[in-house]
């Protein structure tokens, strides 16, 4: 699906009916990872309509001259949610840079966004990062694979198996030769948002926040540091997961999602 906002065409996968939940993904992939990841989650939860969208210079989502910073981007997709959901109430959920977007998004409209989930979240500045370990490896596991999608997948999975390695295949490494590296080039190059996510007041609905404890991109002691802003905060640290937590602990984090979205739907009852 489709939506033109500011002259620029958004894709989106939608699935399902209900709740708008916007899931977004991380930086260098597109939506089928997120979904790839979602999905055997919202086959068992009703009630939930899902958006998933290319982020600009990803998937099939085009990254024009006139994106040139993040803050453009968080406008882009300020204009796709009304655009495609309009003032409902609705959901945000964010794995890595998408965590980023998400954050403010929540932060620009706490009264429509009930609902925040963020998965191993970068932000404005990451420190305290620890080097890149592989926890578990199977011999001869990538035997097959070109050098490029090979040290793409030995850097990102510390869960080094066949099951982590026919996730990469079916929904990580099919997106990378459809990114626009300069157009990335571009707006990274503007990364900060112009106002910071967690600015205003405290945001008063459930929020998820899942960290890997290996995870090297993004670390979890920065994700910690986010709890003081969301009171109604879960917050877990995942062993045996790093920035490719949602391949790496999928039964973990189906149970936290799903304890998440029953929170919401009470909170949103009250």
């Amino acid at each position: 699906m489709e939506a033109t906002v500011s002259g620029v065409p958004v894709h989106y996968a939608e699935h399902g009916s209900g709740t708008p939940v916007l899931a977004l993904h991380g930086a260098g992939v597109d939506h089928r990872e997120i979904a790839g990841a979602l999905e055997p989650i919202f086959a068992n939860v009703s009630g939930f309509r899902r958006l998933y969208p290319d982020l600009p210079g990803m998937g099939r989502t085009p990254a024009p001259g006139t994106i040139a910073s993040n803050d453009d981007v968080l406008d882009l997709l300020l204009g796709v949610i009304d655009a495609t959901i309009g003032d409902e109430p609705m959901l945000v959920l964010g794995h890595s840079y998408g965590g980023y977007l998400a954050r403010a998004v929540a932060n620009l409209r706490p009264e429509q966004v009930v609902g925040l989930a963020l998965i191993c979240p970068v932000g404005a500045h990451t420190r305290n990062v620890p080097e890149h370990e592989v926890l578990v490896s199977s011999a001869g596991l990538t035997a097959g694979l070109e050098p490029e999608p090979e040290a793409s997948y030995r850097s990102y999975f510390v869960v080094q198996t066949p099951e982590t390695l026919g996730r990469f295949q079916e929904v990580v490494s099919p997106a990378a030769s459809l990114v626009d590296e300069p157009g990335l080039m571009r707006i990274f190059s503007q990364w900060e948002l112009r106002d910071r996510p967690e600015s205003a007041q405290t945001y008063p609905h459930p929020v998820l926040i899942l960290a890997g404890r290996q995870d090297a991109t993004a670390g979890f002691t920065g994700s910690w540091e986010l709890i003081e802003h969301y009171p109604r905060a879960t917050f877990a640290v995942l062993d045996r997961a790093g920035h490719a937590l949602l391949h790496e602990q999928p039964t973990l984090t189906h149970a936290l999602v799903v304890e998440w979205l029953a929170r919401v739907r009470e909170h949103s009852a009250t």
